[in-house]
């Protein structure tokens, strides 16, 4: 009679050894990954207290034109299709940024881009004419900059504003007879992005994805040229990704 109650007796501790044993290995865990977060080092804690930050950034731009046709185009143009396609350029630049509040900034940088924006013309029989428009932009954004949060050492961002562009290498004496594609020298555009700041030892780190979309009809008619004569507005429309150090 006692056999089965010793069994039974055994059985019992044996689940509760378990039981203690698997509630003592998650507290185990849970103490390790608090003590983890605990000590994990926090860079440049008062980077957030500065009210001027200063750095500099390289930039990859895909830019085109936005094509608007002109009545020629249906009527008077040879050609059965006139677009532009995305061309890669470079930008260069330092930021200035201006601290507002806890979440929002003040923000411009100033940059020098090399675009070669073009427009391309097709013809039946698969001959094409290509109009490339190769130029040099100072440009000069204002932004606002709204941050989240900050977690340990990175957090995401929000911008966007307005940026004025100037080109820098015009053409003295460029004849308004010339069959070359004319565009005017004063750009002013709409720039809005998103990116995400990684704190290290001793700088910041963001990239970033920014869109940008021209207000201002660049396109330079020729009075005595028909060579671009479907073309009725040209507007430029830009997606860079920035790799910003701070």
């Amino acid at each position: 009679m006692d056999t089965p109650h010793v069994r039974r007796c055994i059985d019992i501790s044996r689940k509760k050894i378990l039981l203690i044993a698997l509630l003592g290995s998650l507290l185990a865990v849970k103490a390790q990954g608090q003590t983890a977060m605990r000590y994990r080092r926090v860079h440049l804690e008062n980077y957030d207290d500065r009210p001027l930050r200063y750095g500099f950034f390289f930039a990859l731009p895909s830019t085109r034109f936005n094509v608007k046709y002109s009545d020629a185009y249906m009527t008077a143009d040879s050609a059965y299709q006139l677009f532009s396609p995305n061309r890669t350029g470079f930008r260069v630049g330092f930021v200035l940024n201006a601290l507002l509040s806890d979440h929002f900034d003040l923000r411009t940088t100033p940059s020098v881009s090399l675009y070669g924006r073009e427009v391309i013309y097709r013809y039946a029989g698969g001959t094409e004419r290509k109009e490339v428009r190769e130029s040099t932009w100072l440009e000069i954004p204002l932004l606002l900059k709204y941050k989240s949060q900050r977690r340990h050492n990175s957090r995401m961002y929000v911008i966007g504003g307005l940026s004025l562009g100037l080109e820098a290498n015009v053409r003295k004496g460029e004849s308004q007879g010339s069959s070359r594609l004319l565009t005017k020298t004063r750009d002013l555009s709409v720039e809005y992005g998103i990116g995400f700041e990684q704190f290290f030892e001793f700088f910041k780190f963001a990239p970033e994805l920014r869109f940008s979309h021209g207000l201002v009809n660049l396109f330079e008619p020729v009075q005595v040229s028909t060579a671009n004569q479907s073309i009725r507005g040209l507007n430029t429309h830009t997606v860079t990704l920035f790799l910003t150090f701070e």
